[in-house]
């Protein structure tokens, strides 16, 4: 398979897959090669969770029955650091299915509409004459870059790695649960702010489960960090006997991702584009990764400024949003706060869910409201 092509794509995760699925959705006769260390299926560290935004991105690709399959879950279950609560149904349902079947459903859906796939670890980058070659061996007119948290094309580049304070560290497992828990429940923790635990069934009987929190917090303690993380999920969640226990890094989004550079682009969780309030990364993982398909497509000659602005137009506002919020969130009173109009307001919840697993951003009038509280529960405290 060494020569031209059109476009090449490293790594076969959710945003390396959507890059390839509309690549060849925009442009059927063009030629595709996606790049990735592993064969197909592999497991991968992760909450599994796909919320509806990602369900209208497989639809957007031409795939919308994915993963139609698996069990739509809408009841949340949210405490919060100083044990606020709120469980209220979602306005729109949340999947959960195992990265080991999503994402090797991603690559044969790719694979079916004409994309070249491969085994192959990417060590070395160059540029020249308007093409990019990787390995003295593939060569392309764009790439784009979806190989996770620990991106050799970031590293290639030359883009900063995420900085450690933007960086979150979790451990994921699985247990059983009864067949008819269907409710995802995410419980933030006061020890280590922020951390938090979860709960996401999947459905056959099994539930995602895990914790996670800063990778500043976690070096903290002085502890080893499988001891640190392994301890905190049994302690908290001990009615549950975890297995299949693996940790990962998410470099959590510091409002502006890194797109790329030259003719490479960069998507994903190689961009940093991980929600820094909850951890999600799939919805963006999509987004963006079609996004990077559509400016290969429609710029080659530069994809890089369209990338960009495509990114922008879709996410610049919610990112800035989060960034706020991820920042007022490190008081805990404050997320205390949020959480307790949610259970009172039903439009805030939905709101909330929007943020944490979508694209929304918060009304100004609603922001002032949520702080004065929480000044007015400060003040009488």
């Amino acid at each position: 398979m060494a020569g031209t092509w059109d476009v090449i794509i490293v790594g076969g995760g959710p945003a390396g897959s959507a890059a390839a699925l509309r690549v060849r959705q925009l442009r059927p006769q063009a030629r595709v090669l996606l790049l990735d260390r592993a064969d197909f299926p592999r497991d991968k560290a992760c909450g599994d969770g796909i919320a509806a935004h990602g369900v209208d991105e497989l639809a957007l690709l031409g795939v919308p029955d994915l993963v139609a399959d698996y069990r739509p879950i809408q009841r949340l279950s949210v405490i919060s650091p100083g044990g606020a609560r709120v469980a209220a149904t979602a306005a729109r349902p949340n999947r959960v299915v195992p990265r080991k079947v999503f994402d090797a459903r991603l690559v044969r859906a790719a694979e079916e509409r004409g994309v070249r796939v491969m085994r192959h670890p990417v060590r070395a980058l160059s540029a020249h004459d308007g093409h990019v070659t990787v390995d003295g061996r593939f060569t392309a007119r764009v790439v784009i870059a979806a190989d996770g948290a620990n991106s050799t094309v970031r590293r290639l580049i030359g883009a900063a790695a995420t900085p450690e304070r933007h960086t979150a560290i979790a451990v994921r497992g699985y247990a059983d649960v009864p067949e008819d828990d269907d409710v995802q429940l995410i419980a933030m923790q006061r020890d280590g702010w922020p951390a938090y635990t979860w709960s996401f069934p999947v459905g056959d009987g099994t539930a995602n489960i895990g914790f996670g929190m800063l990778l500043p917090r976690l070096r903290a303690t002085g502890r080893p960090g499988r001891q640190v993380l392994h301890g905190r999920l049994a302690e908290l969640l001990p009615h549950l006997r975890a297995r299949d226990l693996r940790a990962h890094h998410l470099p959590l989004s510091p409002g502006r991702p890194v797109p790329g550079a030259g003719r490479v682009l960069l998507a994903g969780d190689a961009a940093s584009l991980i929600n820094p309030l909850t951890g999600e990364g799939i919805y963006y993982a999509l987004l963006s990764g079609r996004l990077a398909g559509e400016a290969a497509v429609h710029a080659a000659a530069d994809p890089l400024p369209a990338y960009r602005r495509a990114l922008r137009a879709a996410l610049g506002r919610h990112l800035l949003t989060t960034d706020v919020l991820a920042r007022l969130a490190q008081f805990p009173g404050f997320i205390d706060t949020a959480i307790d109009v949610a259970a009172r307001r039903s439009e805030v919840f939905d709101l909330l869910v929007e943020v944490g697993l979508g694209a929304g951003t918060v009304p100004p009038p609603l922001a002032r409201a949520v702080a004065a509280r929480w000044f007015l529960n400060a003040w009488r405290r």
